[in-house]
Order: C-alpha cells, then sequence, then structure tokens
C-alpha cells in the first residue's frame, strides 16, 4: 500500500482516549494555557519555601521569614490567576499584568521569589498571559461573497439630513415649510 492511498485521518470509530485527548486539544488551544499553568507553577516555589523546613545530612535550616503571610497570599494569588486565565480567557491581560506584579513583588516578601524557581516562571507567564490572543476564524470566500449579495440587493438607505443649526426649524418630510 502506497502513501497516497493511506487515510489521512481515520474515518471509523475513535476511541475514548483519542476523543478527550482531541477534546482538551481544542479546549486547550482557545485559551492562554501555557501562560496559566506557568502561573500556577510559579506560585509553588514562592508559597512552599517561607514555610519550609530543609535538611542539609544533620543540619536543619527554616526558610521562614517575617514575611510569611505575604509570601502565602501571593503564592495562592498566582495559582488563582493561572487559573482565571484558564477558565476567563478575556481576562487574560489583567492576570499577565496582575502575575508580573506579584512576580516582582515576590523579590523582597519571599526569599528572592522563591529563590527564582517562582520569580522566573512568573515573569515568563505574565508575559505569555498579555501577549496571547485568540485566533480569528478564517472567512471563505464563498461565504463572503454570499454576505455581501443580499446587501447588494437592499433598497438604498434614504440620504442622511444635515443636523439642525441652533434655533432652526425641522423642515416636514412631505417638503413643504412649517406651517
Amino acid at each position: 500500500m502506497s502513501s497516497a492511498t493511506v487515510e489521512a485521518w481515520p474515518e471509523g470509530q475513535v476511541g475514548p482516549v483519542r476523543r478527550v485527548r482531541g477534546g482538551f486539544r481544542g479546549w486547550r488551544r482557545t485559551r492562554p494555557f501555557w501562560g496559566g499553568l506557568l502561573a500556577m507553577i510559579a506560585g509553588v516555589p514562592i508559597l512552599y519555601f517561607p514555610y519550609a523546613h530543609l535538611s542539609l545530612g544533620g543540619l536543619t535550616m527554616a526558610m521562614s521569614t517575617t514575611a510569611g503571610a505575604g509570601s502565602m497570599i501571593i503564592g495562592i494569588m498566582m495559582i488563582v490567576l493561572g487559573l482565571t486565565a484558564w477558565f476567563q480567557p478575556m481576562v487574560r491581560i489583567f492576570c499577565g499584568v496582575a502575575t508580573t506584579i506579584l512576580a516582582l513583588i515576590s523579590i523582597p516578601v519571599s526569599n528572592l521569589g522563591g529563590f527564582g524557581m517562582g520569580l522566573v516562571p512568573g515573569l515568563i507567564a505574565g508575559g505569555l498571559l498579555v501577549s496571547w490572543s485568540p485566533l480569528q476564524l478564517p472567512v471563505e470566500p464563498l461565504a463572503a461573497e454570499a454576505a455581501e449579495a443580499p446587501a447588494a440587493e437592499q433598497a438604498p438607505a434614504p440620504a442622511v439630513q444635515q443636523p439642525l443649526e441652533y434655533g432652526a426649524a425641522p423642515e416636514s418630510s412631505t417638503g413643504e415649510g412649517p406651517q
């Protein structure tokens, strides 16, 4: 069998895995998916490190700072902004700007932005969210011509009247002056 006779897409039954994967692909392409995902990923280290107790050998290090509550708020807000960008793509610009500002605020508040592991993805996520825009559907030439045809068949619209000057009386539609 040559490649010229092979079907490009199978016409038969589609399995549940392929159906779910295709549905997810369609959902993902209609929203700023990667920007939202990076915003959520950036929120995790910002949220985690101020409360972490890391042990190196027998030495336990606490990364606790006086701004632990601020780190928690910044981390949770970045995760919420990522989810909001996914489920409400109309507010993507607000989410992108807020994610960028929160990532920058996390530098002094949250251990240098989660030691850079939250700062860098947060800045990239903000840029992706601001720059994403939905694709415009291509207009088919035949559909465009069909849409223009009824407009040409309609009667021409009446001429627009000039606006009245201050104090002028309107004229009647029959052309006769005021009586």
